[in-house]
């Protein structure tokens, strides 16, 4: 039986089309489906709906649906088209015609869409968290490493000094501004849009206060028009928030890719993390960290995708929106294993140390020698040509004890400061 069951049975090439693969993607949003459901129910029983008495058969049923969830025991049979379905027919099997109460004053539109904001809400919060760990991880790794030199590069050529402190604490500054992005986009999911129905409300006098209550929601999407058009448009904010992060993650993998190179050599790995040739004995892959680049290069697609799903689509409900659901869950599910996966393995990172007197890094200090120069009296464009001529004659000689000692060089990298930036 289909939620939308009118007697008579739809063609069944039609049917394996628009279901698609709903039912495998629903697991994912199950358990947000029964406490919404549940918040519903009590909803119904405080505007005289159903009895106290109903309500508590139907916070019994949910009950057990949520823990079948929790323990994995839970399925979507092909029979049914989602998990919406599913939960009602289970409802309505165990305590009959109760259970086709709990669909009253409520469509499937606003179901899926309270059931995913739910999921985007939780989930952003893990990892939110999850970036916190890495941070720190990173910082960790910045004060450990603060004095180790490490050559800078402009345009991948040799340019100034720089350091392995310089380079963790970079990265990890940088997660501080993906968080502000994640942060302002849960305040996107942080609204309840359950009670808009169908896109139109509905003409039982419904509390949608409670609900909003009742699921920890800090406000509600009031105009139910509203509601249903913020279907893409969060998913369209979320992809831009969780492509940001990604954005640092790949550039920081990268990174990582290039100075394991037998051509910088500034960093390896114990041989556990990573991967050899079928042909090649010598080979040392960073796959783990190419993969997540790859990985996180997709997700930053993943924004174009549901601009162009949602893009000039009329107010109301589509059936356009069913195809956000499958990439911006997976997306989640994928970044909240890279940032697992990324922090597990820098913490293992091995730092060489880089002799900086090598014939490649000569040049690595003609800024500090030409500051050098200033500060004995002698005006920038002179100094800057008595250097170059001197690089270009072959006859210039590298000052290495020039500390840099302004906010946020490399003697003075302001971790606590950094650390205390962090959003709460």
């Amino acid at each position: 039986m289909k939620l939308w069951d009118k007697g008579f049975s739809i063609d069944k090439k039609i049917e394996l089309f628009t279901v698609g693969n709903d039912r495998e993607i629903d697991m994912h949003i199950a358990k947000y489906d029964v406490e919404a459901s549940r918040a519903h129910a009590v909803m119904l029983e405080s505007i005289g709906i159903i009895t106290s008495e109903e309500l508590e058969q139907l916070k019994s049923g949910l009950k057990i649906l949520a823990e079948s969830i929790e323990e994995g025991t839970f399925i979507i049979e092909d029979s049914f088209e989602d998990v919406h379905s599913k939960i009602e027919h289970e409802l309505t099997k165990t305590l009959g015609d109760v259970g086709k109460k709990i669909h009253t004053a409520r469509s499937r539109n606003d179901q899926v869409l309270v059931a995913l904001q739910l999921y985007y809400k939780e989930n952003l919060e893990i990892i939110n968290s999850k970036t916190k760990t890495f941070f720190d991880t990173l910082l960790g790794l910045a004060e450990t490493h603060k004095t180790q030199l490490l050559p800078g590069y402009t345009h991948l050529q040799v340019a100034m000094p720089s350091s392995f402190g310089l380079w963790f604490s970079a990265y990890a500054e940088l997660l501080i501004d993906d968080v502000y992005v994640l942060n302002a986009v849960s305040k996107i999911a942080d609204q309840n849009p359950l009670g808009s129905a169908a896109g139109y409300g509905s003409s039982f006098p419904i509390d949608r206060d409670i609900t909003t209550k009742e699921l920890g929601f800090s406000t509600l999407k009031y105009n139910v028009v509203a509601a249903q058009l913020s279907r893409g448009k969060s998913e369209r904010a979320i992809a831009s928030a969780l492509g940001g992060l990604c954005n640092t993650m790949a550039r920081f993998a990268m990174d990582i890719c290039l100075y394991m190179s037998q051509n910088f050599g500034f960093v390896t790995f114990p041989d556990e993390l990573t991967t050899g040739s079928s042909i090649m004995p010598h080979k040392k892959n960073p796959d783990v960290f190419e993969l997540i680049r790859g990985k996180c290069n997709k997700i930053q697609a993943l924004h174009s995708e549901m601009l162009l799903i949602t893009n000039n689509l009329p107010s109301g409900y589509h059936r356009d929106f069913q195809l956000l659901k499958e990439n911006i869950i997976n997306a989640f599910e994928d970044v909240k294993d890279i940032l697992d996966i990324f922090n597990y393995s820098i913490q293992q990172i091995i730092v060489k140390d880089i002799d900086l007197t090598d014939e490649k890094y000569q040049y690595l200090f003609t800024v500090d020698s030409i500051n050098n120069l200033v500060v004995e009296g002698m005006s920038f464009r002179e100094a800057y040509q008595k250097i170059g001529s001197q690089v270009q004659a072959g006859t210039y000689k590298p000052d290495l004890g020039k500390e840099h000692s302004h906010i946020g060089s490399i003697h003075n990298l302001c971790l606590d400061d950094i650390r205390a930036k962090f959003p709460k």
